[in-house]
């Protein structure tokens, strides 16, 4: 009897598990308990909100990649959002000093303090990305000119560019504010608005696009009205929760009268965050304009489609690497070292098999993935061997994923700005460079820069980690 139950005590467990995961629970404590369930509370509903933000790019270019003019289409689609990377890197910097101090606080038990940083975090990126947006929106069609796009393609794709350029404030409070929430440890209500947010932008994207009874086919532009749609709604569903009371963050309007002090502590933590990923960002953004430069509007529009596809699949990973941030953060507010470093071990055991499944369904299937997305053949193809080469790295990319957030979560955001300068801007760009204009390999040069720093980064990333200097850090 007892043995013919523990099976199904076990599997109870698990649903549970899941449940709790997926509701979210705020009043968990991740500073004791099973490091392992800690670890699967926080990472299932945060690979669930990645996957959801893998989703929006990959919604568009199906829908723009069966337009008319679908190689202009994806190239514009493609080349914004390589220019995007660096609103996304202001939104991620900001979110993740958010996150360390919010979970900091939490850890120590403090959740006014932790209100009152995440509410100064805000303010900091609301400032900054008001300069940004009216810039992108004034300036859309220079942006695409000098990315490498075509004339004509930059004509066909500018109102696009100008709409997310414009509209970027959704996505910088978008990441800042799940950034919140998952310091706190409500990783559930940051899955729940990017899954509100998709869904309204995948049910838009094909009414906006094609048309729908009286509504107009607006094309391309369609697809960026639809998305930056989607994501405004999910900020609304975040303002939401953030603002009833309920959580274990309690907001007052007090909270946004400007702290200078508050200020210059979050930002000596995400002025390094941001570097960091803008480093990256830059040099993204240079093998795509080589890869135009190069490769023409077709081999543009591959390693677009191959890009969005890669992306989809490590963004997930990025969510379960996530949960190393909180841990590390809570477990060292709590004065909990070692505890700290058997999450960052359990996550990145975690994150490794993922990836290593998803590189061998990736090599296996690209040609078939790729095809779903575009029916131009010459797009299709260079679109596989990118595809077939990047995923070379991807078990690398899991665990520098793990350690980059390690550190981040520590608050040492300088680590990984360095890892990044040094792996990114001083060898994959001129590998880049290297490959495809001095060995004349074109594109191809291009896509194997990219699993070769992956490596070398995720290297030098477990050689830091070693050294323990995150462990000392104070927030």
């Amino acid at each position: 009897m007892t043995e013919t139950n523990r099976p199904q005590g076990t599997l109870f467990k698990i649903f549970n598990t899941i449940k709790q995961a997926l509701k979210g629970d705020e009043n968990f404590d991740y500073t004791s308990g099973s490091i392992k369930k800690a670890v699967i509370l926080l990472a299932i509903p945060m690979v669930l909100e990645m996957l959801m933000e893998s989703v929006f790019a990959l919604v568009d270019l199906y829908f723009v990649g069966h337009l008319e003019h679908s190689s202009y289409a994806i190239q514009t689609v493609g080349l914004t959002e390589s220019v995007i990377t660096i609103i996304y890197s202001l939104a991620i910097g900001i979110s993740m000093a958010a996150t360390a101090v919010v979970a900091r606080r939490i850890g120590e038990k403090d959740p006014v303090a932790a209100a009152k940083a995440g509410m100064q975090a805000i303010i900091i990126a609301v400032f900054i990305n008001s300069i940004i947006s009216i810039g992108g929106f004034i300036f859309a069609k220079d942006i695409l000119l000098l990315m490498g796009a075509s004339q004509e393609a930059a004509d066909y794709g500018v109102n696009f560019t100008r709409i997310m350029m414009g509209g970027s404030l959704c996505i910088i409070l978008l990441f800042l504010i799940n950034g919140i929430f998952r310091g706190a440890g409500n990783a559930a209500i940051a899955m729940k608005s990017l899954w509100l947010a998709n869904i309204c932008n995948i049910i838009l994207c094909p009414i906006l696009i094609n048309g729908f009874g009286p509504i107009p086919a607006f094309g391309l532009t369609g697809a960026a009205i639809a998305t930056t749609t989607g994501r405004s709604i999910g900020v609304l569903y975040q303002l939401y929760h953030l603002f009833n009371g309920r959580g274990i963050l309690k907001i007052i309007p007090s909270y946004f009268v400007p702290d200078s002090e508050q200020i210059k502590a979050l930002i000596k933590i995400a002025a390094p965050g941001v570097l960091q990923f803008v480093i990256a960002s830059c040099s993204w953004i240079f093998l795509a304009q080589l890869v135009a430069t190069t490769g023409g509007d077709h081999g543009s529009a591959g390693y677009q489609t191959a890009l969005r596809i890669m992306m989809f699949f490590i963004l997930p990973a990025w969510g379960l690497s996530n949960a190393a941030s909180t841990l590390v953060g809570q477990n060292l507010g709590a004065k909990q070292v070692e505890r700290a470093e058997k999450s960052v071990l359990t996550t990145a055991k975690y994150n490794v098999a993922f990836m290593a499944v998803i590189t061998v369904v990736t090599f296996l299937f690209a040609h078939y993935i790729i095809g779903f997305f575009t029916n131009d053949v010459l797009v299709k193809n260079i679109a596989v061997e990118a595809l077939h080469i990047m995923c070379l790295g991807y078990v690398f990319y899991g665990i520098g994923m793990v350690l980059i957030n390690t550190f981040n979560g520590a608050g040492d955001t300088w680590t990984p700005t360095w890892v990044n300068f040094f792996g990114f801007w001083l060898f994959q760009i001129p590998l880049a460079y290297l490959l495809a204009k001095y060995y004349k390999m074109g594109p191809t040069g291009v896509f194997l820069s990219v699993p070769i720093a992956e490596t070398a980064i995720t290297i030098a990333s477990i050689f830091l980690y070693r050294r323990g200097r995150w462990k000392r850090v104070e927030v």
